[in-house]
C-alpha cells in the first residue's frame, strides 16, 4: 500500500495524491495550478492508461482541471465523485477546454506572425465531454464497493455544493488501512449548504491547511455589508464589480442580494440592476437549484418550501452572449456586475476590470481567496497600474473586500475537523496551503496538540501497511520561472533565494498597506502603528 504525493504539497493548487493498493493505481483528485507554480511537481508514476480509479473531492478547477488531459492521455477507468460534483464537472470541464482552445488560438494569431510553431491546447471540449461518460455519481455517506479491497464513502464537507471529504478502505490480505482526505473543508455558516459533516475514524489523514496560520475575522452581518457597498457606489454613479468563482461565490452573492431587496436595504436606487456575466455561473445556478434537495440547508429550503427561488430576484439579469457581455460597459445605468474568474485571471471578469479600474465612482469588491502571482491578489494588494488586453489601465476604483467570505475552513476550523476523530491517526499529511502556512499547521498539530504529522513535498511516498517514508519527496523551487539565474545552485541555495524573494514580497505588501492607511481615521493609523511596532519589537528581542 503506497502513497504518493504529487501536487498542493506546500502549495495551494493542483491537488493531485497517488495510491497503489490492492493491484490498483487511484489518484486522490486530478486538479490544475492556478497562479504561481512555487515548486516543481513530480509526475504521476504510471501512464495515465494504467490508472484504475480517481476519487474528486469536489469540482473547483484546481482538483478536477486536469481529468481532461488525464482522459487525453488514456486513461479509461472510473472517476468517482457526489451527484452534484458530477452535475458540476459536467460544466466546469467543459469551461475549462473553451478557455485552453481560445487560448491556444490567441498564441497561434501570435505565433503565426512571428514564425513560431503552432501552440496546442492542453485539452479539447471534445476531450471534456468524453471524460465525463467516466463519472459514476455517488450519493453521500453511501458505501461503494469500488472493488475487492477498496471500499470508498462521500461526507459532506461544506466547502462546495457536493463537496466531500472521503473514507478510502484499503485492504490486502489480513492488513486493512483506512485513509480519510479531506478534500477542502467548508467554513461554518456558509449560506445555501450544508456546514461541514465529520468523520470518527482513521489510521491516516490527508488534509489541507488553506487558512491554516489564521483566523477569519468574526464574521459580518454579510447582507448589510454587502448592501453599504451597492449603496455607495451606486450613489456614486458607478459600478459596483464583483470577481467571483462562478461556481459557490456566485450563488452566494444572488444569495444575499435577493435578501437585499427583499428587505429594501438599498435605498434610492428602485430594482437596480444586476448582472450575472459568466456563462458558467448561470448553469452553475441551474445546477445548484436541481441538487437542492441533498445539498440546500435549512434556511435555503424553508425558502424553496415557500416557493421562492432563493437564488432570483426582480432585476436580475443573464449575460449569455459575448454581445450580452460587451452591452454591459456601454449602459451608464449604476449596476452591479458579478463576473468571472474570481482571482481575475481569466474570463469575462477582466473586460470589466479594463471598463471600471480606472473609474474612481466605481468599486471592485473580492469576495474570495485571491492566490500569490494572481491578477487579484495584485490588485487586492494596492497596484496602481495593471496591464489589461495589452493596456496599462491605471487602478483608480475602490478596492474592497467582503472580510470574512471564504469557502475554507480557518484554524479553528480546521482544529475542529481533526479532532472529530475519536483517536489520533497514525500521520496526519498536511497539503493544499501556501509553503510557510503548510509547515506552520504542522507544527500546530505536532507542537500543540501531540499529533504524529508531515507536510509532504511533491514526490513523497509512503508505506502505509507501516507508515514508513519510502521517499522524501523533492522541495525545489521552479526555479526557471522564478530565478532563471541560478540553475545551477544548490537546493538549499534554491530555497534561500526562494525565501529571501518572498521576504522582499512581503516587505512591498507591509509599504502598501502602510499607503493603504494613510489618511485614514486617526484610530486606524494608529492601530496599525501599534502593530507595525510591537512587530519590530518582538523580531528585534
Amino acid at each position: 500500500m503506497k502513497l504518493m504525493f504529487l501536487g498542493a504539497d506546500h502549495e495551494v493548487t493542483g491537488s493531485c495524491h497517488y495510491i497503489e493498493a490492492c493491484g490498483k493505481s487511484i489518484l486522490l483528485d486530478c486538479g490544475m495550478e492556478q497562479g504561481r507554480d512555487t515548486y516543481e511537481n513530480q509526475e504521476i508514476p504510471v501512464a495515465a492508461s494504467a490508472i484504475d480509479y480517481v476519487f474528486l473531492s469536489h469540482a473547483h478547477i484546481d482538483h478536477s482541471g486536469l481529468l481532461p488531459l488525464l482522459y487525453k492521455n488514456g486513461f479509461q477507468g472510473k472517476i468517482y465523485a457526489t451527484d452534484a460534483t458530477t452535475d458540476l464537472c459536467r460544466i466546469m470541464l467543459l469551461d475549462s477546454a473553451h478557455i485552453q482552445e481560445f487560448e491556444a488560438q490567441w498564441r497561434n494569431r501570435k505565433a503565426k506572425r512571428a514564425g513560431a510553431p503552432p501552440f496546442e491546447p492542453l485539452y479539447t471540449t471534445a476531450e471534456a465531454t468524453a471524460v465525463m461518460e467516466h463519472f459514476v455519481p455517488c450519493d453521500y455517506m453511501e458505501m461503494v464497493e469500488v472493488c475487492d479491497g477498496i471500499r470508498l464513502r462521500f461526507t459532506d464537507v461544506g466547502h462546495l455544493l457536493g463537496s466531500s471529504s472521503m473514507e478510502i478502505w484499503l485492504t490486502e490480505g489480513d492488513v486493512t488501512k483506512k485513509l480519510v482526505f479531506s478534500g477542502d473543508i467548508g467554513n461554518i455558516n456558509q449560506p445555501i449548504i450544508h456546514d461541514p459533516r465529520y468523520t470518527a475514524e482513521a489510521d491516516y489523514v490527508i488534509m489541507e491547511s488553506t487558512y491554516g496560520d489564521r483566523l477569519h475575522t468574526v464574521p459580518p452581518d454579510y447582507v448589510q455589508a454587502l448592501a453599504e457597498e451597492i449603496q455607495e457606489t451606486l450613489d456614486a454613479g458607478g459600478n459596483l464589480v464583483i470577481p467571483s468563482f462562478a461556481v459557490g461565490r456566485t450563488q452566494e452573492m444572488l444569495y444575499f442580494i435577493r435578501e437585499i431587496k427583499e428587505r429594501n436595504l438599498v435605498t434610492g436606487h428602485d430594482n437596480f440592476p444586476v448582472y450575472i456575466d459568466s456563462p458558467l455561473a448561470i448553469e452553475a445556478t441551474r445546477v445548484f437549484m436541481e441538487n437542492r434537495l441533498d445539498c440546500f440547508d435549512t434556511a435555503a429550503m424553508e425558502l424553496v418550501k415557500k416557493g421562492i427561488n432563493p437564488l432570483q430576484f426582480p432585476g436580475l439579469n443573464l449575460a449569455i452572449t459575448p454581445e450580452d457581455s460587451t452591452a454591459i460597459n456601454f449602459d451608464r445605468t449604476p449596476k452591479v456586475i458579478i463576473s468571472a474568474s474570481g482571482m481575475c485571471e481569466a474570463g469575462r471578469i477582466r473586460h470589466h476590470l479594463k471598463h471600471n479600474l480606472w473609474r474612481p465612482e466605481c468599486t471592485i469588491l473580492f469576495v474570495g481567496y485571491q492566490a500569490i502571482g494572481t491578477l487579484g491578489r495584485n490588485i487586492v494588494e494596492g497596484a496602481k497600474e495593471v496591464r489589461l488586453f495589452g493596456e496599462t489601465i491605471e487602478v483608480n476604483a475602490k478596492i474592497h473586500q467582503l472580510a470574512g467570505v471564504s469557502g475554507h475552513a480557518d484554524k479553528k476550523g480546521l482544529l475542529n475537523w481533526i479532532h472529530h476523530f475519536d483517536q489520533k491517526p497514525q500521520t496526519v499529511f498536511v497539503v493544499h496551503g501556501e509553503d510557510l502556512v503548510c509547515e506552520s499547521f504542522k507544527n500546530c498539530l505536532k507542537e500543540d496538540y501531540g499529533f504524529h504529522a508531515v507536510a509532504p513535498y511533491s514526490g513523497a511516498c509512503f508505506d502505509l501497511s507501516d507508515g514508513s517514508m519510502i521517499s522524501a519527496g523533492v522541495k525545489i523551487p521552479v526555479v526557471p520561472k522564478l530565478y532563471p539565474h541560478a540553475r545551477a545552485a544548490t537546493e538549499g541555495g534554491k530555497r534561500a533565494m526562494y525565501l529571501s524573494d518572498q521576504l522582499d514580497e512581503a516587505g512591498k505588501r507591509l509599504l502598501r498597506i502602510i499607503s493603504q492607511n494613510k489618511g485614514g481615521a486617526n484610530r486606524d493609523m494608529e492601530k496599525l502603528l501599534k502593530q507595525i511596532n510591537a512587530l519590530c519589537d518582538k523580531l528585534e528581542s
